[in-house]
């Protein structure tokens, strides 16, 4: 094409835009229709080789396995790289006619804007892409992007032997070929949200900050790197947590709570991983996890089933089997017996958000008598924690063996 080709096609598009544009604003011009949902907020949480984007609604969408569309720059009309999502049944007006600018060295900004009168476009510009992952949740209603990007480039020899295989979020799950080094500790709870109030009135959020302290201790006397989601007493919403997760290159997940029910006589240990499949008992411990009522705890179950459950949750099984005989042989050994209630998979927001392999564990039930005098004990937490790092050393060094051979980590060459 000849320049002054190039320059006719380029007042084509630009014109296409300003058409487009001017279109965009009488939608927003016209009368909202009646029966849509709204924008409440938009939230990123940006890390240097990982962004999550929160949209949150005020009313749920349906959205079939992931829409979202990625579209290349376009110089001449000076448009980035970029992700758009349209969401149905939602009006955003001119709320967020300017963006948010988020330039992080992953996003440029975010952008929402009306793109019919029934239905707004989300979109992404992007600066640094690798690929990316959307999912919704429930109470409240928001869509969640994830986006990952190639790893920075290593500029030393000594920075390349310390880089573990493996790292950067496509290659995550070959946990095969991956050197088990960060764990992510999440005491659930905190602040506001005291979580299971027990006998006597103790709170759950407190034991769950004790006993991952003392994990994290555990864990650092094994050579691993610990990175808690809190140290402290503040609230942090589930988005936080895994982003925290996310952000901080973990290889491992644990999660840690304090169980209650309205039967005082039930007591013992759980170790959940995630799954699509579930029993009563298991949705009811994830709905009140979630904070959210059992029967929300559906929308979560058609997500899970739509993709399917990542590849990382056969580790996480792997990896809850580990932990769980670890965790029940050394409290029998040492109180002479446990109640060992198994483990089990279970629609937990948390393990869902976040992609490496995650177990969410339940340590006792708080309104057990029993158990609640024994969550009280420096001692038992103790044990507790010496159990759950052992586990996961054990579940680290069978990885390690059957790396060679490509299977899951199993129990069968552990001692």
């Amino acid at each position: 094409m000849t320049g002054r080709g190039q320059r006719r096609q380029g007042r084509k598009g630009r014109a296409g835009y300003l058409l487009l544009a001017g279109l965009a604003l009488m939608l927003v011009a016209a009368e909202r229709p009646p029966g849509l949902g709204d924008v409440r907020d938009v939230r990123t949480w940006s890390y240097p080789d990982y962004t999550r984007v929160v949209v949150e609604l005020s009313r749920p969408i349906e959205l079939e396995s992931d829409p979202t569309v990625r579209l290349p720059a376009n110089a001449r009309a000076e448009r980035p790289e970029r992700l758009y999502l349209d969401l149905p049944g939602i009006w955003v007006g001119r709320r967020y006619n300017e963006g948010l600018s988020v330039g992080d060295g992953l996003l440029q900004g975010v952008r929402l804007g009306q793109n019919t009168r029934t239905t707004s476009r989300l979109v992404v510009d992007l600066e640094r892409y690798e690929h990316h992952r959307m999912f919704t949740l429930r109470s409240p209603d928001r869509v969640v992007i994830d986006v990952y990007g190639e790893p920075r480039p290593i500029h030393s020899t000594a920075e390349a032997r310390r880089e573990d295989p493996g790292k950067g979020s496509n290659s995550r799950l070959s946990m095969e070929i991956r050197r088990l080094h960060t764990v992510v500790i999440d005491p659930g709870h905190g602040g506001k949200d005291p979580g299971a109030i027990g006998i006597r009135g103790v709170h759950e959020k407190d034991i769950n900050l004790k006993l991952a302290r003392k994990l994290a201790q555990r864990l650092r006397a094994r050579s691993f790197k610990v990175v808690l989601t809190r140290d402290d007493d503040r609230f942090l919403n589930l988005e936080e947590r895994t982003a925290i997760a996310e952000s901080s290159g973990g290889d491992i997940f644990v999660s840690i709570h304090v169980n209650a029910s309205e039967n005082r006589d039930l007591r013992g240990i759980e170790v959940y991983y995630l799954d699509e499949e579930h029993e009563r008992h298991n949705l009811e411990v994830a709905a009140r996890e979630n904070g959210v009522e059992p029967g929300e705890v559906d929308a979560l179950q058609e997500t899970l089933a739509r993709l399917r459950v990542s590849e990382a949750s056969r580790y996480s099984e792997s990896l809850a089997r580990y932990v769980h005989r670890d965790l029940t042989r050394g409290l029998a050994q040492t109180y002479g017996g446990v109640s060992d209630l198994g483990v089990k998979k279970g629609p937990f927001y948390v393990l869902f958000m976040s992609s490496m392999p995650a177990i969410l564990v339940e340590t006792g039930f708080l309104t057990n008598p029993k158990d609640a005098q024994l969550l009280s004990s420096d001692n038992y937490l103790e044990v507790v924690a010496a159990q759950i790092a052992a586990g996961l050393g054990h579940y680290r060094n069978g990885n390690r063996q059957q790396a060679k051979s490509g299977a899951v980590p199993g129990m069968e060459n552990d001692s």
